[in-house]
């Protein structure tokens, strides 16, 4: 044969191959024989014919293709098989892809990790399982980042510098060149955005977008935390100007359009230091016996309208963030602070829940609308707690806040022990219906002008507490009755089921303090859940407890999609309450007045996505608060680093434990390296570091000594050093 026909014959021979992969792969779970290839690919000659007839035996002896029936082919199936999941890196280095659907997480090791980062969306392919093996596989693709910008402090060699982030699971520095370091000068701390990572470069590369200062500073680092989570810390100018030229004068034309309540007895109850009020409660009786209370909440989506800068950055904030010396609003402070805080002797426009109820809190009537108030008072939580205490009318200069002691009227008095009376009647009620009290200790501190802390105390929710939240909670459920009774779409505040392995998880710890909890039915479950939040009030596992208990619930989100709430024991909930510091409030406010309007149902998924990203925005901040806490207690504990505290061991991992100090909450850790009366090993089973020659165990729930070994302020870590057990250690 000629060199010519040679190469015409094999060139049809690849054609033939190509085309046969052509149509195998495209449908690679269908099979298919020589005809039916034949005519997707428009064969009909009879040489070409057999030529195809012969290429698929070819194929099939070299192990490329499979027959899966008599004459019929198919594509071999790959080796791996691809998903997309979530990174969740260890502290080793290695990760674990998270799939949905998936009961095995898929480990990857680190070399295997294909430039992706801790929380990126990514394709991995999964490698044939081994007998006896997890499942393993490899990052292929990296389909979408987590965070496009990181926090981190400035290593600035002559040509350019590094980024070394403070981020504990970011594995590489980023690269920036000296061009974009927007004057960072070296030690500084910043925030960088990422860019390409080109595929011969160990670093990505980056660009500095914002210096926050020197690392250890007390703004430095606040603005660090909220730079870590995209918090931003001050409103862009054009917001601040679009707010400061709205009209925040009550008129009498709109007026006219809402129920006026100026004349009804009215009051906020807050915390002491509060700025923002953004519900209060009025009170008349009725003359049939019954009580008329109102739950006036600030009218936001009066002010805050659509298609405003003002609505955008509302929503994208999505909610205020209260951090331990400031609070980052929503919304800027014209309206946070003044035109939408329910200030007393001041007119404001209100959405307002409107309850009849008799003597024994049963509900009578209710009405739902826009309405016009003048608060009469001002109340911090002390003082209504003083009033529900001694039913005096006279409140103490040691508990005011105005500055002396001073004198209500005998109407406010009544007001509000009837509110307590019938809030206690509610809550009572609750409780029976499977509702759990989450009554968690909440650390705060006492700070100096520098915001330096000078002392710690705790939050604890007392009868005065109690009675705004039980008014809050029934205006949240009677609104998302009233339009979910309706089967419309609306914006539900949920709570799924207790995750049965986590429940399981927490009667092991438990036991460990005598407790248990009963898992064989809800109403079982729910009762055993208050009675052990009850009986470790005061007891030094306490906060230990209820942090297990909250870790093994559900986490509560926003959806259109009602299933109820299940730690509120609520077939319908919703939030309707703080416009002021939640964007869903706000979203609810405009549901509810649209179809008390008589309009038509809004499309649900415009409503679902901005759900998802409340709650997205929610847990950010929570995040945000929790590293702010965090970063205030290990500022407290660098000025007591000479002291013996007592604590209870609070988690136990293969690296060490972790101990809280009984006195004030802070937790640290103490790390296996640095016990050096043994070698200590970890036992998952008993919560436990054992010593492998004279088997002393720290286990967890037991009360020990340590103290202060290292402050990082800029890492935001606490070390301890163990002094041992409480029993085996002295004072003097």
């Amino acid at each position: 044969m000629s060199k010519k026909k040679k190469r015409a014959s094999s060139q049809r021979k690849n054609e033939i191959t190509k085309g046969i992969f052509t149509v195998l792969e495209k449908e690679p779970s269908k099979s298919f024989n020589y005809k039916q290839i034949a005519a997707k690919l428009g064969i009909t000659a009879t040489k070409d014919r057999n030529d195809l007839i012969k290429r698929l035996g070819q194929l099939k002896a070299s192990d490329r293709i499979v027959e899966a029936d008599r004459g019929k082919y198919q594509k071999k199936p790959s080796l791996y098989t691809y998903f997309t999941g979530k990174v969740d890196l260890t502290t080793s280095g290695n990760a674990y892809i998270v799939v949905d659907d998936m009961d095995d997480d898929i480990f990857v090791p680190y070399n295997r990790l294909n430039k992706a980062f801790h929380g990126d969306t990514v394709e991995v392919f999964l490698k044939p399982r081994r007998k006896g093996k997890k499942p393993e596989g490899e990052i292929s693709k990296v389909l979408e980042r987590k965070k496009n910008s990181y926090v981190g402090i400035v290593d600035k060699q002559k040509t350019f510098a590094f980024i070394r982030t403070s981020d504990p699971k970011m594995y590489t520095d980023i690269f920036v060149p000296l061009e974009k370091l927007k004057k960072a000068k070296n030690g500084d701390k910043v925030l960088v955005n990422l860019g390409d990572w080109p595929a011969d470069a160990d670093s990505p590369y980056g660009e500095v977008t914002q210096i926050l200062g020197k690392p250890g500073e007390h703004d430095t680092e606040i603005h660090s935390i909220l730079a870590e989570y995209g918090l931003p810390h001050e409103f862009p100018y054009e917001v601040e100007q679009f707010a400061q030229t709205l009209d925040t004068s009550i008129k009498e034309s709109e007026i006219a359009k809402r129920r006026d309540m100026r004349e009804v007895l009215t009051f906020t109850i807050d915390p002491k230091d509060a700025k923002d009020f953004d519900d209060a409660l009025s009170f008349q009786k009725l003359e049939n016996g019954n009580y008329e209370i109102g739950v006036h909440i600030a009218d936001v989506s009066h002010y805050v309208q659509p298609d405003t800068i003002l609505e955008d950055e509302a929503y994208e904030r999505a909610t205020s963030v209260y951090l331990v010396d400031r609070v980052v609003p929503m919304l800027p402070e014209i309206l946070s602070n003044n035109a939408c805080s329910l200030r007393p002797n001041e007119e404001k426009y209100t959405f307002s829940a409107i309850f009849e109820m008799d003597e024994k809190a049963n509900l009578i009537n209710q009405w739902f609308g826009r309405t016009v108030i003048n608060s009469n008072e001002r109340f911090a939580y002390e003082e209504a707690q003083h009033i529900i205490e001694t039913g005096e009318a006279t409140i103490p200069e040691e508990i005011s806040i105005r500055g002396g002691s001073y004198t209500v009227s005998d109407e406010v008095v009544e007001a509000t022990l009837t509110f307590d009376k019938l809030a206690k009647i509610m809550r009572n009620h609750r409780m029976d219906d499977g509702a759990i009290s989450f009554d968690k200790i909440e650390v705060r501190f006492h700070l100096n002008e520098r915001n330096e802390p000078e002392g710690v105390y705790f939050k604890e929710a007392k009868d005065a507490n109690k009675l705004i939240e039980e008014f809050m909670l029934l205006a949240n459920k009677k609104v998302a009755e009233f339009i979910g009774k309706q089967k419309k779409t609306f914006v539900y505040r949920i709570h799924d089921e207790p995750d049965e392995e986590k429940l399981m998880a927490l009667n092991g710890v438990i036991s460990r303090f005598g407790h248990s909890i009963n898992l064989r039915d809800k109403k079982g479950l729910n009762k055993s859940l208050n009675k052990l939040l009850q009986d470790v009030k005061g007891k030094k596992e306490q906060n230990l407890v209820d942090t297990l208990t909250i870790r093994s619930m559900s986490k509560a989100i926003y959806t259109t999609e009602n299933i109820g709430h299940y730690g509120l024991g609520f077939e319908y909930y919703s939030h309707f309450t703080s416009p002021i510091r939640r964007y869903p409030d706000v979203m609810v406010h405009r549901l509810l007045q649209h179809y008390l309007d008589g309009g038509k149902q809004p499309k649900a998924p415009i409503y679902e996505e901005k759900c998802k990203h409340s709650s997205d925005m929610e847990l950010l901040a929570a995040n945000a608060e929790r590293d702010s806490v965090k970063y205030m207690q290990i500022k407290f504990m660098e000025d007591h680093k000479d002291q013996k505290f007592l604590g209870v061991i609070s988690g136990v991992t293969e690296w060490g434990i972790y101990v809280e100090i009984i006195e004030n909450k802070c937790e640290g850790m103490v790390r296996i390296r640095d016990i050096k009366d043994d070698y200590y090993v970890f036992d998952d089973r008993q919560f436990a570091i054992i010593g492998e020659r004279r088997k002393r165990m720290y286990q967890l729930g037991d009360e020990v000594y340590v103290m202060v070994k290292d402050t990082d302020l800029v890492k935001r870590h606490l070390d301890f050093s163990l002094l041992g057990k409480k029993e085996s250690v002295t004072l003097e």
